[in-house]
């Protein structure tokens, strides 16, 4: 790739998460801000290549699912980070798998990872979101009128599936209560140099 293309390709994701970041705060499940970690950030690297081998599989027949999933990976992924980060580490992508693989992947983590029943309030309105999102990456994906099956297709594809990991991670922290602060050095007895 050179460097006109990564600089498209980091337009692409910055535009997407914006419009993610902007359809999950009109829906009052985000407040504006793209909650994130570092760590969770990069453990999408670890996962991300498992990942994308089992959704570009789905894109033909079911190309909002190959994107979405990844978002409810991001709040598994959020969830352990909370829990125990060290163990959430260590847990392979298969772990992340339904009965039947990547297929149900989104109830096996609703259900067994978020721990909310697939019929509760809580559960729909995360699935009604990250179809919604998955919704939006594919329209702006096709907006941008790539060569199907290219290699720049690929790339803007997993460019979108890294958005709504980071989407979904920001979704399942805000749902745990976290939020960026503006901290004066003051409140933390720390004196500039």
């Amino acid at each position: 790739m050179n460097n006109m293309d990564i600089e498209y390709l980091d337009r692409f994701e910055l535009k997407l998460e914006e419009e993610l970041l902007t359809l999950c705060t009109s829906r009052k499940m985000l407040d504006g801000i793209l909650l994130s970690t570092d760590d969770i950030d990069n453990h999408w690297k670890t996962l991300a290549p498992e990942y994308i081998a089992d959704a570009v599989k789905e894109v033909p027949a079911y190309p909002v699912v190959s994107v979405a999933w990844a978002a409810y990976l991001g709040m598994a992924v959020a969830k352990g980070w909370d829990s125990d980060w060290t163990k959430c580490l260590a847990t392979p992508y298969a772990n992340y798998y339904g009965e039947h693989r990547f297929d149900d992947m989104d109830e096996h983590i609703t259900r067994h990872i978020l721990g909310l029943e697939l019929d509760s309030p809580a559960a729909s309105a995360i699935e009604d979101m990250l179809r919604m999102c998955g919704e939006k990456a594919v329209d702006l994906i096709r907006y941008e009128h790539i060569e199907p099956q290219s290699v720049m297709a690929f790339h803007v594809f997993a460019r979108s599936a890294k958005a709504m990991f980071r989407i979904g991670a920001a979704l399942q922290l805000f749902r745990m209560g976290y939020k960026f602060e503006k901290v004066k050095l003051s409140d933390l007895n720390v004196k500039p140099s």
